[in-house]
Order: C-alpha cells, then sequence, then structure tokens
C-alpha cells in the first residue's frame, strides 16, 4: 500500500527546551506553521500556500474552504512548505515560541488521526490533512474557556506538536479524566471528550481553576502540557510591575 505522507526522519533536540529537526530526502515536503522554522540547511526552499496540501487535485475553492476553517480558528490561512530541492539530505529545525517539549507521533499508529489543541501543532510531513475538529456538542468548542479549539491531523506520517513545560503522557481503558482545558495537548480518535462546569458557583469563582473542565474518556492516549502559554502569560501580566508617569516635554 503506497504512503499517503511523505517519509521524513527526524531528531529531537534539547531536554526543557526542545525543538525537532527534520531531514528531508531530496524532493521531500513538511508542512508547519508560519514562524515555527528555527534553521535550515542549504538547498531548503520554502513557500507560504493556502492550505496543508494535502489535496492538490482540489480546486481553488476546496482550498478556500478549508483555509476558512483555520480562518476561524484564529490560524492563518497560509501554512509554510519547506521543501529539500537538491540532491542530498538536507535538515530543517521547527520550535515553539516558548519552553516546552516536541512531540513525535506516527499517525499510521493511531489509527490515522490525532486531535490537538490548534495551539499545539508544529509540523508535519507533506500529506497530513491538517483542519478544524468540530464536536457535535456546541459547548465543547466554544464554551471550553480561551483556545479550546481542536484541530484533526490525518494521515499516515510524522507529525510533531508542541507542549508546554513538562509532557505528560495517559492510557485510558475506558476511565474518565478531568482535565483544564489548557493543559490538554492532544489525544487519539478512541477518546471521547466534553466540556462541563468546574463545581459550585463558589468553586468557580474562589477556587482558581476555571470555569470549565474537560472530561476525557475512552480507550486511547492523552497527552498533556503542564505549562500551557496562556497559564503562563497570565502570571507573567499578573505580576508585571505597573509604572506610572508624565510625559514632559522641552521647554
Amino acid at each position: 500500500m503506497t504512503k499517503r505522507c511523505h517519509e521524513v526522519d527526524y531528531e529531537i533536540i534539547g531536554s526543557s527546551m526542545q525543538l525537532v529537526e527534520v531531514e528531508l530526502d531530496p524532493h521531500e515536503t513538511v508542512i508547519a506553521e508560519a514562524g515555527a522554522m528555527n534553521y535550515m540547511e542549504q538547498d531548503i526552499t520554502f513557500e507560504a500556500k493556502m492550505g496543508d496540501g494535502s489535496e492538490p487535485e482540489s480546486g481553488f475553492f476546496g482550498k478556500l474552504l478549508g483555509a476558512g476553517k483555520r480562518a476561524f480558528s484564529g490560524e492563518s490561512i497560509f501554512m509554510t512548505h519547506f521543501t529539500n530541492g537538491g540532491h542530498s539530505k538536507r535538515k530543517v529545525a521547527f520550535a515553539a515560541p516558548y519552553p516546552g517539549s516536541v512531540l513525535a507521533v506516527d499517525l499510521s499508529q493511531h489509527n490515522g488521526e490525532l486531535i490537538c489543541q490548534k495551539d499545539s501543532f508544529l509540523a508535519a510531513a507533506l500529506g497530513t490533512n491538517v483542519t478544524m475538529k468540530f464536536n457535535r456538542r456546541l459547548g465543547a468548542g466554544f464554551f471550553g474557556g480561551e483556545g479550546f479549539i481542536l484541530q484533526s491531523l490525518k494521515g499516515d506520517g510524522m507529525v510533531f506538536i508542541h507542549a508546554g513545560g513538562t509532557l505528560i503522557r495517559k492510557e485510558l481503558h475506558g476511565e474518565s479524566l478531568r482535565v483544564d482545558t489548557g493543559c490538554i495537548v492532544a489525544f487519539s480518535p478512541g477518546i471521547d471528550y466534553d466540556i462541563q462546569r468546574a463545581g459550585s458557583l463558589k468553586s468557580m469563582v474562589f477556587g482558581g481553576e476555571g470555569l470549565f473542565l474537560a472530561t476525557l474518556q475512552g480507550h486511547g492516549t492523552v497527552w498533556l502540557q503542564s505549562l500551557p502559554f496562556s497559564r503562563m502569560a497570565d502570571r507573567i501580566i499578573a505580576h508585571a510591575p505597573t509604572t506610572g508617569g508624565t510625559s514632559k516635554g522641552e521647554d
């Protein structure tokens, strides 16, 4: 059976502030979110394109529909395609703009799909379909807290996603797990999720745990992050010194 995605090799570099270095054979391509690239070797060319390139035969309106879904989730309608135009192996590296871990997942080992938070996706082999994930429960997408919009990654190749802080892997065998929505990185398609109110009104107001929790249940794998970027940003803003003053012009 012919693989749909390009077969890329990779190496994850670092410990607490990781990046992934992807090795491309001649004419191989990897797609990435804008701004994720750190460095690239000679012969690597890059181009911003509308869509992920997983369906090259689709017409303009098909690409526009896919781009519209990404725009709805707050992402750029363009993705950057990095291609090795030389005659020998070349490397290109990607990292997120804040400290954390990089997770490499072979979609062929997870029934061809992975669901992740929109801010977690870094890069993937060309042929991977990257689209917004709609849930049958309207509240799960719109009332789950800021940033809780999911993407579906479909294909049979490698994808690379980012987790803030420490990466935690949980295997569920029918059990349920309640998680702060910002701490979810990704989960396999055998996991069902819902958004529920976090306890009583008193707990919601004074508990400091947010208004909503995600409930994950089923059979499969869940990846969590110890330090969501939104939580880190909130702490920085809360402790930032506030200074006032007046501007004085020269007489």
